[in-house]
């Protein structure tokens, strides 16, 4: 790839996920500042829906950091950053309902992200591995190219969890807003700006699959020009 498509190409994987996080800062810190009429915190909204769903079971915890929320499946404990587990706005009850819809998925055995979570200790390896094989195989290509395709495998295999988490996060975001809807925690006018929220949150990991797989392609370019030489 000569000098000018490749920068081309490097502005473009560094600005899909910059672009992607600017805009869920930006929306996130809009609605962060819009109480909901309800006046629930998110650490309420989320045991409330917990409760409907009858997962008594799952405990919702303070965590440090700002947009740190995630659910843990092997301790069924969902962690909500400072400013969600406290506050009582549009984007706390969003962020919060969302990770509780990970909660359900896993209480009903949801295949996405079952076949996610046993992709993640083979994701968290292959990742770690690919780009040792890669550049090693693209300057050793004379005698080291299969090498190189060691480490596509490897990346494909990343590539596939970024696909994988894609349904995963959608579907987590379509359960929340369900749920926030039927149980009264938000009322009709804020249902935009709840949606907006996980809209914006969603992106993120659209980029991160558009720019694994974008990587992915590439290396396959040169790597079939490798064995072409």
């Amino acid at each position: 790839m000569s000098i000018g498509p490749y920068l081309i190409y490097l502005a473009i994987i560094v600005l899909i996920p910059l672009w992607a996080q600017l805009k869920v800062k930006s929306t996130y810190s809009r609605y962060e500042k819009i109480p909901t009429s309800a006046g629930m915190s998110g650490a309420e909204v989320a045991r409330r829906i917990l409760d409907a769903n009858g997962l008594s079971n799952v405990s919702v915890v303070e965590t440090k950091g700002v947009l740190s929320d995630h659910y843990n499946p092997m301790t069924k404990t969902v962690h909500l950053s400072t400013a969600n587990y406290r506050k009582h706005s549009v984007a706390g009850a969003a962020v919060a309902a969302h990770e509780v819809g990970h909660a359900i998925q896993d209480k009903e055995g949801y295949a996405a992200l079952r076949f996610r979570h046993a992709l993640v200790p083979v994701a968290n390896i292959s990742s770690n591995m690919a780009w040792f094989f890669l550049i090693i195989g693209m300057i050793f290509s004379t005698v080291l190219s299969n090498l190189m395709l060691v480490g596509i495998i490897l990346l494909a295999v990343g590539v596939l969890f970024q696909i994988v988490t894609l349904p995963v996060e959608f579907n987590a975001s379509s359960r929340a807003m369900n749920q926030i809807v039927t149980l009264g925690i938000i009322s009709n006018e804020e249902e935009r700006d709840a949606r907006k929220v996980l809209n914006a949150a969603a992106m993120t990991y659209v980029a991160a699959a558009a720019v694994a797989v974008l990587e992915l392609l590439r290396m396959i370019l040169i790597f079939t020009n490798i064995s072409r030489d």
